[in-house]
Formats: C-alpha cells, sequence, structure tokens
C-alpha cells in the first residue's frame, strides 16, 4: 500500500538446561520484532529432540492464538521467526522457521538476509537429485547444511563446512536434536546478539527482544562467527571472522531496526539523530518547524531541529489501528487510505515554512502524497529532507529493492524528482555522512544501493525473480 521498503526477517532462539513453556519467551520476542516482518510467523519447540511446529502467515497475535502455543508443549530449545517476502514468493509454503529430517535427525532453521548465490548452489543441488519444495534460500542451506553433515564430525563442523560455499546475507539460528548454533556472515549484513535469562542463552535479531522478554545483553555474534550452546556452555568458532572488511546494512540505522534498539555497539536512535544533524549542516533551509515521516523519520527530524535551531512540531499523526490487514477498496481511493493512516496536524503546519524528514524516496508516489496532505493543511512551504542518499542500485542482500527500474532516483534528477513530489526543495544525506551514523560502533557499512559498490560479487541472473514471477504467473492461470 505504501512505498517504502521492506525488510525480510527477524530470528529468535533459546537454550534452556530445562524443559520449561519456551513458546512463550518465542511469542513475546517475536512481537517485539515483528517491525521486521509482517507477512508470517513461526515457531518450533525442541522437546528431547522431538520438533514440533507451528507456522502460517499473518501477525504473531494472529498465528499464536493461545490454544496453537499451548499446542507447541514444553521444550528446552526453541527457534522463531517473522518473514516479510517479496511477491510471488508463496508466503506460506515460505514460512520458516524450516524442519528438516535426515540421515542424522532433524534440524530447524530460521534465517535472516539473502544469497547471492542461491541459483548456483540451487542449480547445483537439483542436478545432484535434490527436491525443493519452497523458492526460499533457507531451503538451500539447509540442504548445504544436510549435505555436509553426513562427511563432517559435528553438526558445527558442517555449518562451518557449508559457510564456505553461501555467499551473502544471512543471520542463522540452526537448532539440531541437542544443539542451538547462532551464525552471522563473514560481512556482517544483518545484525544478531546473544542474551542470556537466568542461565539461559537467547539469540535475536535486535536487542529491542531480549528487553522484551526480560534478558541482559551479552554481546553481538561477530561477522563470520559461529556460536553454539548445548548442555555444556557455550562456545564459539571463529574460523570465518575476519577475512572480509564488515559490511553491515547501513539500513538497519536508518529505517529497519527499532530506535530502541543497540547494534554493533551503536544506538540506533542516536543513529537517526545523527543522521538528522548532518542534514542540517548540509542542507540548512530557512524554515517555522520540522516535522518527522513516523515513524523512522521523526528521530532524524529531532536531530535536525536541534542542529538547526528550528523548532520541532508533530506534524503528522499515525493510526495505530491500521496495520498489515487493510486493504484499500479500490485503485481511486490509494490517497485516502494514505490519509487514514498518515494525517497532518493543521495546528502545527498551517501557515508554516515546513521542513519535513523521511528516511528514504523510493517511487516517489507516498512522497507525492504526503507533500499534498501537508500543503493542504494550510503549509506556505515544503522542503523534503531525506535521511539516506537516492536509491541507485538494487539491493541483493534481503530488502525488497531489487530493480532499478522501480527506483525514481535512477530515472530522474534530483530537481525533478521535487517537481514531481510538490515540494519547494528536496535534498539528501551525503554518503559521506551515513558511513558516520553509528557513533561509538565498530561498523563498516554497506551502502551498495547508493553508491553501487557491492561488498560481494553480485549474481549474474536473478534466478529467483524469475523463478518466482513465473510461478505467480502459473498460479493466476490456475
Amino acid at each position: 500500500m505504501f512505498d517504502e521498503i521492506k525488510e525480510e526477517c527477524g530470528v529468535f532462539g533459546m537454550f534452556s538446561a530445562e524443559n520449561i513453556d519456551i513458546a512463550q519467551y518465542a511469542y513475546y520476542a517475536l512481537f517485539a520484532l515483528q517491525h521486521r516482518g509482517q507477512e508470517s510467523a513461526g515457531i518450533v519447540v525442541n522437546d528431547d529432540g522431538i520438533m514440533t511446529v507451528q507456522k502460517n502467515t499473518g501477525l504473531v497475535n494472529e498465528v499464536f492464538t493461545p490454544e496453537v502455543l499451548a499446542s507447541l508443549g514444553k521444550g528446552n530449545m526453541s527457534i522463531g521467526h517473522v518473514r516479510y517476502g517479496t511477491s510471488g514468493s508463496r508466503p506460506r509454503l515460505n514460512a520458516q522457521p524450516l524442519v528438516v529430517n535426515h540421515i542424522k535427525g532433524s534440524m530447524a532453521l530460521a534465517h535472516n538476509g539473502n544469497l547471492v548465490n542461491d541459483a548456483e548452489l540451487r542449480e547445483k543441488l537439483e542436478l545432484e537429485g535434490s527436491i525443493f519444495h519452497t523458492t526460499s534460500d533457507t531451503e538451500v542451506i539447509s540442504y548445504c547444511i544436510v549435505k555436509e553433515r553426513l562427511n563432517s564430525g559435528s553438526i558445527e563442523e558442517a555449518v562451518v563446512r557449508s559457510m564456505e560455499k553461501i555467499k551473502g546475507a544471512y543471520s542463522l539460528l540452526i537448532m539440531s536434536p541437542t544443539k542451538l548454533i547462532a551464525v552471522r556472515d563473514p560481512n556482517g549484513f544483518r545484525p544478531l546478539c546473544i542474551g542470556e535469562l537466568d542461565g539461559k542463552y537467547v539469540f535475536v535479531s535486535e536487542s529491542c527482544a531480549l528487553d522484551a522478554i526480560g534478558a541482559t545483553f551479552l554481546r553481538d555474534v561477530e561477522p563470520g562467527e559461529v556460536v553454539v550452546v548445548d548442555r555444556s556452555g557455550l562456545r564459539s568458532i571463529k574460523t570465518c571472522c575476519n577475512k572480509v572488511p564488515r559490511s553491515l546494512c547501513v539500513f538497519e540505522y536508518i529505517y529497519f531496526a527499532r530506535p530502541d534498539s543497540v547494534i554493533d555497539g551503536a544506538s540506533v536512535h542516536n543513529a537517526r539523530l545523527r543522521a538528522g544533524a548532518f542534514l542540517a549542516l548540509e542542507n540548512p533551509v530557512q524554515a517555522d518547524v520540522v516535522i518527522g515521516v513516523p515513524d523512522s523519520g521523526i528521530d532524524a527530524a529531532i536531530g535536525y531541529s536541534r542542529q538547526s535551531g528550528i523548532p520541532y512540531g508533530i506534524g503528522m499523526i499515525k493510526s495505530k489501528y491500521i496495520g498489515r490487514t487493510f486493504i484499500q477498496p479500490n485503485q481511486s481511493q490509494r490517497e485516502n487510505s494514505v490519509r487514514l493512516k498518515l494525517n497532518p496536524n493543521a495546528s502545527v503546519v498551517k501557515d508554516k515554512r515546513v521542513i519535513m524528514i523521511d528516511d528514504s524516496i523510493v517511487r516517489g508516489t507516498t512522497s507525492a502524497r504526503l507533500v499534498k496532505l501537508i500543503r493542504e493543511a494550510g503549509a506556505k512551504e515544503v522542503h523534503l529532507r531525506i535521511s539516506a542518499p537516492p536509491f541507485l542500485y538494487p539491493c541483493y542482500f534481503g530488502t525488497d529493492i531489487n530493480s532499478q527500474e522501480h527506483l525514481i532516483a535512477y530515472k530522474h534528477s534530483v530537481e525533478e524528482i521535487a517537481d514531481m513530489i510538490g515540494v519547494d526543495s528536496l535534498k539528501f544525506l551525503s554518503i559521506e555522512s551515513v558511513k558516520k551514523l553509528a557513533e561509538n560502533g565498530d561498523n563498516g557499512f554497506c551502502t551498495a544501493c547508493f553508491s553501487g559498490m557491492y561488498p560481494v560479487e553480485i549474481p549474474k541472473n536473478d534466478y529467483k525473480s524469475i523463478y518466482e514471477r513465473k510461478l505467480s504467473e502459473k498460479q493466476k492461470n490456475d
């Protein structure tokens, strides 16, 4: 419905020395990670090697009713997942975690990210006899691990060997009958951290999920690190660490993550304040009030206001009761649907020169509608400032920007975009400044969607997109 980027997933895992109602912890943690994926949710509970899974399309509270949670029973290990998928990706079939039964036992996987050599690996595995049931690269990862497991002394050894084959972005949680394993790709594209709760180890995509269940943050999983937890405790394998520079997706700070999370040592909230301050330094303009587009534009707007000295105002009100399931009845009512979700506060913007801060412009359609609403509320001028550089290149590491044809900045100059969306001026944050968002953080960033400089070799053909498009066409014809 709205012109915004989406991130693929959020993951949760817990290991307990005793059998407990572990699904309850998964439920609350996934609830805190709901912003990372609203298409489907799933939980697997491990009770002495017996894995029980429940997953379906929908929000966490829709999928996991009290009866469904109770059906998962008690266990000493659990992993969970929330997912956002791209169009035509058969959301119910691709819902995670994925459970695989093989000759050496059962294995469950939850994955955040996207492989760049998925097509190559899938083709090779199919030629060797593998049969795929999903279009997800998580199944490719599972087959790689199972294949290596046949010739390895342990599952963690199989995971390390698989890391030599899979390329791209992956924060993984893998559960065997006796072990819980957390894995982060060598570039560290996606976040993953470790917490502790009364002797139980917890892994989550963001630290805000640790807060939700009362766990204490211990540390982040390092890029390339494999962390193994079993009844002997926690141990780390760093065979794949420090092989390549860190390349955390910078949009974790700009948009994806919750502002109360800390990622790789840096506060997301503070990073957004810094983005706004940098915007004010780079792109000043005379105005009466600074407003932010909820939610991720608000912190940047506060940062812009503090740096510039221009007062901050709550210029837009976001409805808390329109979520994923709201669908506008027809195309002609799209503007009404935007107003139902975001409505201007006329008392703040009327007769004012307004600076509006947002996190990004993808296609420009929603920006144009929001600008129109602000003008209709009485604003004399509207100056749009974006807390990220222009999107010029597709992403291959877990967001849904998969084609330059969908990017307004690829086709038009900044001046042309300003005219198209109806603002008095439009400015973006520079790539130089976006690299400095993480204060006190040990971060190198992936900024490929802005610069075209990819940290890893990108795929020569987008096999998965072609496969999913054909599948979607077949479903329509059927």
